[in-house]
This record gives structure tokens, C-alpha cells and sequence, in this order.
């Protein structure tokens, strides 16, 4: 369901297109990694169709990490999933950052690390 690496400095974070049994965790799973990581900055990257359940994770993810100061994106082709997440980022002050590419994501979150 979730695996993660080191690229650049920065921690990327893929979430399958396959629910696996620890979808319910997954919220846990991202922000304990951001939590050892940082202050990191993290990618998420997530396929172009991201259900409902992975995107309430995400966002509790990034809710749970707030007071840690570190830069979390979202990479995503789906155009809906995107949506989502710029609605809250903009409730929640704009501080999730949202990519339509990958790449973009990881090139802009190691530009700010420096």
C-alpha cells in the first residue's frame, strides 16, 4: 500500500492504486514516516484514480503533521483528487502543496530544501 524512499533529499511517499488491509492506517503510516524524516520535506504520490479513503488520509496525514514545520506534496494526475486537495489546503491556511506531476512535486520540494 505505501513505500517510500530518499530522493534527492527529499522523502517520497507512493501510494498504490491496490487498497491493501492497511488502508485505515494509512494517515498513520505517512505522517509517522514525515515525523522520522523531517525536517524533510515529503512527496506524496498517488495514481490517476485516488479514492476517497487515500485522499481523507492524506489530509489527516498532513493534519497530524502541521506543527512540524516541513513541506508535504501531493503529486497526482487525477484532475478530481487534485480538487480535493487544493480545497483543503485553501481551508487549512494553503499549506498542502499540489502537483499534477511527479516529478514537478519532487524537483520543487528539494528546490526548497536548500
Amino acid at each position: 500500500m505505501l513505500s517510500h524512499a530518499l530522493e534527492n533529499g527529499v522523502l517520497v511517499l507512493a501510494v498504490d492504486d491496490e487498497p491493501g488491509p492497511d488502508e485505515q492506517n494509512l494517515a498513520a503510516l505517512i505522517s509517522d514516516l514525515v515525523h522520522v524524516h523531517a525536517p524533510t520535506p515529503a512527496v506524496i504520490m498517488l495514481g490517476g484514480e485516488v479514492p476517497d479513503p487515500v485522499i481523507d488520509a492524506v489530509v489527516e496525514a498532513h493534519r497530524r503533521c502541521r506543527q512540524l514545520d516541513v513541506l508535504i506534496s501531493v503529486g497526482t494526475s487525477s484532475a478530481p483528487a487534485r480538487r480535493v486537495f487544493q480545497a483543503h489546503a485553501t481551508a487549512d491556511g494553503g499549506a498542502l502543496v499540489v502537483h499534477a506531476r511527479v516529478d514537478t512535486a519532487i524537483s520543487t520540494a528539494y528546490a526548497t530544501a536548500d
